[in-house]
C-alpha cells in the first residue's frame, strides 16, 4: 500500500503533537498548520542528501519561525537523517536531545542555523541567498546552484529586522530566495488584527518581491505557488494561507494551540479527526518508507555534482576556501615592525585588510552605511550587486541588524568569510545578531570603529561607554581592543583562523603610536602580555587596551622616574586571556602588584584582574568637546593616574 501525500504530512503533525505532549512543552500550532507545506517542499522540491548533510551545493531550508521546531525535527528524521531518531524526539525539550526547544545548529546536521529570535532566521537566509549568488558568479552553475527556502511565521515578518533583511534582498534581486509565509492570522495574544493591519504582500512588492499564493493545505496550490516562485528572478513571498494546529478539532484555528501542549483528550480528538490510528510516535511502515524514498532523491544530483568537482579545474580553489592559517599576516606584521606607524586603529584595520583582501577571495566586506568611517573598502574590491555578484563589498544601508544577520547567514553557508562595519556604539542596534553569531559559532568579523570618548565631538549618543563591557559578557565573542597596526594586524589573523565563533575588534577614531617593536609571537593571541616591563622593582601592574595603553605607558614612565616599578600589560582580548593557563595568567598579573585597570570605558568587570586595586574609565555618559580635553575632563591623562596610585601605594604600605 503505497501512502497518500495527506498521511505523510500527518505524520508530521502527528510526531509534532506526541513530542509536545510528552515535554509537556512547546508549539504544535505551527508544525501541524504548515504539515502540508513541508510535506511538499521536503518531498518533491528541497534538493539535499541526508548522507551528507553538509554537501555544498544542497539547498537552504532555514525555520525562521524557530518555535516550530518539531516540523525540522519531523522532516529530518522522516528523510533518512541519522538523528535525530525517534528516541531523540521522545526526548524532546530535555537536556541532553538534539531537539532543542528551537532549532540549534550545533546539535543537528540539516539545522542550517540556529534559530527562534524571531526574524534572525528570514534575515540570516538573506545572507545565505548572497553567499550562494556570490559563489555561483565565481564559480559558475557547474559547482554553486542551490535556493534558499525559509519558512516565517507573522512574527518573523513583524520584527523589525524583517524590514531591513526584504529590502536588501530585494534591493539585490536575490531570485534563488523564497520564503513560505505561514499566514495563519494569530499570534501569542489572539488574533494577528490585535496588533496589525498592514498590507504584507503589497509592503513585500513594494521592496522589489514577487509574491505568491496559495492555499496551504492543498498539495497542487502548494506545487503551483512554488512553480511560480521558482520561476521568478525576484526572492518571493509565498502567502501560505494555513490554519494553525490543523487537525486538532477543539483548538486549530485559535491562540490555543500556538505555545503549550494540546492536552490528552485533544490530542486523541485530533488522532480521531486526522484519521491516524496509531499509537504515541509510531509511524507506520508504508509512510515511513514514502518519507525515506523522498529523503532519496538527492543522492544522485549529489553524486553528479561529486564528479563535476573532481575534474573541474577550480576544485582545489574551491575546496581551499575558508582555510585560513594564523600565520596569514606574517610576512605584514614583519613589514610594520621594520617600518611603525603612527595611525588611528580604524585605519590599521584598513591596512590589514589591504593584505588579507588581496589573498583571501573569500572575504566579503561590507559597511552600514559608514565605509569612509569604519574603514572597510579596500582597493581592487568591487561592490556586490544584483548586476554583478562577483563583487566582495556590500553596501548594506543603514541596517546594522540586518548586516549583522545576513553575515550571519553567509558564514553558515560556507565558503566565504563575512565582515561588516559600523560604530561600537550602535552594536546596540547588531545586538542580537551578534550574540547568535556566537551561539551558532558563526566566522563573523565585526568591524567596529569610534570606540570611545576618543571619537570626540560627536559626544555622548555616539560615545561607547557600557558597550565593551557587555559585549565581553556574550559567551563564545573574542572581543578585541589593539592598541596599534600589530595589534590589530593579529586580531585580523586570529579572527579570519578562528572557525568556530565571530569576532569583534573596538578600533579608535584617533592616531595611536606604534608601541610594538617587536612580533616573536602573535601576543594578541595570548589575550595579555607584558608590553614593558618595570625597571625598578615592580610594585604596579597596568593593565589597558587600546588608545589607553599609550596613555599606560606615560603613566609607567612616570612611576619609574619616581623609583616606582611597573610593568604595562596590554590586554587586547579578555576571552583569549582567559583561555591561558593558569601559571601564565599569574605571571602576567603577579599577586603582590598593585594592579591598576585603565580604558575609557565602564569600569564595571574590571575588578577580575585588578582586585583591590585601582580602576581608571568612564561610568557617565559622555561630553561633546575635542577628545584630547575630554580624556583630561575625566582624568584619563598620566598627570591624574599617577597621584592616585602613589597615593593608593603610600596607603597600604602606612
Amino acid at each position: 500500500m503505497t501512502a497518500t501525500f495527506t498521511q505523510c504530512a500527518n505524520a508530521i503533525r502527528a510526531l509534532a503533537m506526541d513530542a509536545v505532549e510528552a515535554a509537556n512543552s512547546g508549539h504544535p500550532g505551527m508544525p501541524m498548520g504548515m504539515a502540508d507545506v513541508a510535506t511538499v517542499l521536503f518531498q518533491k522540491y528541497l534538493k539535499f542528501d541526508p548522507a551528507d548533510p553538509y554537501w555544498p551545493d544542497r539547498d537552504r531550508f532555514v525555520l525562521s519561525a524557530g518555535h516550530g521546531s518539531m516540523l525540522l525535527y519531523a522532516a529530518l528524521h522522516l528523510t533518512g537523517y541519522a538523528r535525530p531518531t525517534l528516541e531523540d524526539i521522545k526526548t524532546f525539550r530535555q537536556i541532553g536531545s538534539p531537539c532543542a526547544g528551537h532549532p540549534e545548529n550545533f546539535e543537528l546536521p540539516g539545522v542550517e542555523a540556529t534559530t527562534g529570535p524571531l526574524g534572525q532566521g528570514l534575515a540570516m537566509a538573506v545572507g545565505m541567498a548572497a553567499a550562494e549568488r556570490h559563489l555561483n558568479a565565481v564559480f559558475g552553475d557547474r559547482l554553486v546552484d542551490h535556493n534558499t527556502w525559509v519558512i516565517a511565521g507573522d512574527g518573523c515578518l513583524m520584527e523589525g529586522i524583517n524590514h531591513e533583511a526584504v529590502g536588501l534582498a530585494g534591493h539585490l534581486k536575490l531570485g534563488r530566495l523564497i520564503v513560505l509565509w505561514d499566514d495563519n492570522k494569530i499570534t501569542i495574544d489572539g488574533a494577528v488584527s490585535l496588533s496589525s493591519s498592514e498590507d504584507i504582500p503589497a509592503r513585500y512588492r513594494a521592496s522589489g518581491w514577487h509574491v505568491a499564493e496559495c492555499d496551504g493545505h492543498d498539495e497542487a496550490d502548494i506545487v503551483r505557488a512554488f512553480e511560480e516562485a521558482l520561476a521568478s528572478d525576484q526572492p518571493t513571498l509565498v502567502r501560505c494561507r494555513t490554519i494553525i494546529g490543523k487537525g486538532a478539532p477543539n483548538k486549530q484555528g485559535t491562540s490555543k494551540v500556538h505555545g503549550s501542549a494540546l492536552g490528552a483528550e485533544e490530542v486523541a480528538a485530533a488522532r480521531v479527526a486526522l484519521g491516524w490510528d496509531y499509537p504515541p510516535f509510531v509511524v507506520p511502515d508504508e509512510i515511513r518508507t514514502a518519507w525515506l524514498e523522498a529523503g532519496r532523491r538527492g543522492a544522485a544530483p549529489h553524486a553528479e555534482w561529486k564528479e563535476r568537482l573532481a575534474a573541474d579545474p577550480d576544485r582545489l580553489g574551491y575546496e581551499r576556501r575558508g582555510d585560513v592559517q594564523e600565520t596569514v599576516l606574517e610576512a605584514y606584521i614583519a613589514d610594520l615592525i621594520a617600518n611603525p606607524q603612527k595611525v588611528a586603529t580604524r585605519k590599521a584595520s584598513e591596512m590589514a585588510l589591504e593584505a588579507i583582501n588581496a589573498i583571501l577571495p573569500e572575504t566579503i566586506g561590507g559597511s552600514a552605511d559608514l565605509t569612509g568611517s569604519n574603514n572597510t573598502l579596500t582597493k581592487g574590491l568591487k561592490p556586490f550587486t544584483a548586476q554583478d555578484y562577483a563583487g566582495r563589498y556590500v553596501y548594506y544601508g543603514i541596517r546594522e541588524f540586518g548586516m549583522s544577520a545576513a553575515m550571519n547567514g553567509m558564514a553558515l553557508h560556507g565558503g566565504v568569510i563575512p565582515y561588516g562595519g559600523t560604530f561600537l556604539v550602535f552594536s546596540d542596534y547588531a545586538r542580537g545578531a551578534i550574540r547568535l553569531s556566537a551561539l551558532q559559532q558563526a566566522r563573523v568579523v565585526y568591524v567596529m570603529t569610534h570606540d570611545s570618548i576618543g571619537l570626540g565631538e560627536d559626544g555622548p549618543t555616539h560615545q561607547p561607554i557600557e558597550h565593551l563591557m557587555s559585549l565581553r559578557l556574550i559567551p563564545n565573542l573574542d572581543v578585541y581592543r589593539p592598541c596599534d597596526t600589530v595589534e590589530t594586524a593579529e586580531a585580523w589573523a586570529l579572527a579570519l583562523a578562528r572557525t568556530d565563533g565571530p569576532s569583534l575588534l573596538a578600533l579608535s577614531r584617533q592616531n595611536l603610536p606604534q608601541l610594538r617593536t617587536s612580533a616573536p609571537e602573535n601576543l594578541t593571541g595570548r589575550g595579555a602580555y607584558c608590553l614593558v616591563e618595570a625597571e625598578a622593582p615592580r610594585q604596579v601592574v597596568l593593565i589597558a587596551t587600546g588608545s589607553e595603553v599609550e596613555i599606560a605607558v606615560a603613566v609607567r614612565d612616570e612611576l619609574e622616574a619616581q623609583g616606582i616599578g611597573a610593568d604595562v600589560v596590554s590586554m587586547p582580548c579578555w576571552e583569549r586571556f582567559e583561555a591561558q593557563d593558569a601559571q601564565y595568567r599569574k605571571d602576567v598579573l603577579p599577586a603582590h602588584a598593585l594592579k591598576v585597570s585603565i580604558e575609557a570605558g565602564a569600569t564595571l568587570g574590571w575588578e577580575r584582574y585588578t582586585g583591590d586595586g585601582l580602576r581608571f574609565g568612564v561610568d557617565v555618559f559622555g561630553a561633546s568637546g575635542p577628545y584630547l580635553r575630554l580624556y583630561e575632563h575625566y582624568g584619563l591623562t598620566a598627570g591624574a593616574i599617577v597621584p592616585r596610585i602613589i597615593e593608593k601605594l603610600n596607603g597600604e604600605q602606612a
